[in-house]
């Protein structure tokens, strides 16, 4: 039996090709060519790359560019004396300076970047949005559901028999007029994580909490100028119809509120504390002994006392 034996073997940086490393002059002429004039400036290393393959690096000299290197890579035939050029690169240093890491469209975008033509898609899995109606829930064909609807789609198409003209839409007696009259046909609508995000960054900009409406004489749920909002936020926001209040035109808590409330002038003003009881306007002068005529006792002897006959 013949024992074999492995030996493990740590890698190592190839020694750089003669030729390809004394090719200095190659590498340069690649880089200006390559670069701005003047751009390129003292070569600073030689990398080897593989066999017959070395890679020189350059100073950069253009402006903004402070720490990035010119690499220009050479290489070599087998059994070959001739240098070739390889690739001319611009590569950041240690010590270069960087752009940003790129970060997408959808995470750059703040409030307000929109312009006139701008177009926002919303993306297909977006957490703000679920289906709306889409006719999927449409009663089968010999339902008893599917029947009614088909005798009120019959008594609408008799009342509508004089019309000559009518939309090329959904019949009205269709569950899908009826949803679209109710504003509820769309493909898509806000989820309850949509509904929440929206009241959560409209209770932060004109809530309770705010600045203003701490100062504020009464909340907007008491005022006139409260125009209220449709659906489950009606509960708890509205829209500002005061033209001089701050929130004109936004969504408001009603916790919200403001010095433009319509009934801050009809306000009970604020009870006023009564003058203080104590007069500090005079001076009050105390004796420092009692008078002679404030005590029970006289302050005169009644008279010479007889002698009550004691020894």
């Amino acid at each position: 039996m013949s024992a074999v034996t492995t030996r493990s073997r740590t890698a190592r940086t190839p020694v750089p090709d003669r030729l390809c490393a004394e090719a200095v002059d190659l590498a340069r002429a690649a880089a200006e060519e390559a670069a701005a004039p003047g751009a390129v400036g003292e070569h600073v290393a030689v990398v080897s790359e593989g066999d017959r393959v070395v890679t020189h690096f350059f100073e950069c000299e253009e402006p903004g560019y402070r720490g990035w290197r010119w690499a220009v890579t050479v290489a070599r035939a087998s059994r070959a004396k001739n240098v070739t050029l390889d690739e001319t690169v611009l590569l950041p240093g240690s010590d270069a300076i960087l752009a940003p890491e790129w970060v997408p469209w959808s995470e750059r975008l703040r409030p307000g970047d929109m312009g006139p033509g701008d177009l926002l898609p919303t993306e297909a899995d977006d957490l703000r949005l679920e289906p709306g109606y889409t006719g999927e829930e449409e009663p089968p064909p010999n339902s008893a559901v599917s029947e009614v609807s088909q005798e009120m789609a019959d008594l609408v198409d008799a009342e509508d028999a004089e019309l000559t003209t009518r939309p090329a839409t959904t019949s009205r007696g269709s569950i899908s007029a009826v949803a679209e009259e109710l504003g509820m046909r769309r493909a898509r609508v806000l989820s309850r994580y949509g509904l929440h995000t929206a009241a959560d960054r409209w209770d932060e900009a004109f809530g309770a909490k705010t600045p203003m409406a701490q100062a504020a004489p009464a909340s907007c749920v008491t005022c006139a100028f409260l125009v209220p909002l449709a659906g489950s936020l009606k509960q708890a926001f509205g829209v500002c119809a005061n033209e001089f209040g701050p929130a004109d035109g936004h969504v408001v808590s009603l916790s919200y509120g403001c010095g433009g409330h319509s009934e801050a002038a009809v306000m009970p003003k604020p009870p006023k504390p009564a003058p203080h009881a104590l007069d500090t306007m005079q001076v009050d002068e105390y004796p420092l002994r009692p008078a002679r005529d404030s005590g029970s006792v006289p302050a005169e002897p009644d008279g010479p006392t007889e002698d009550l006959g004691h020894s």
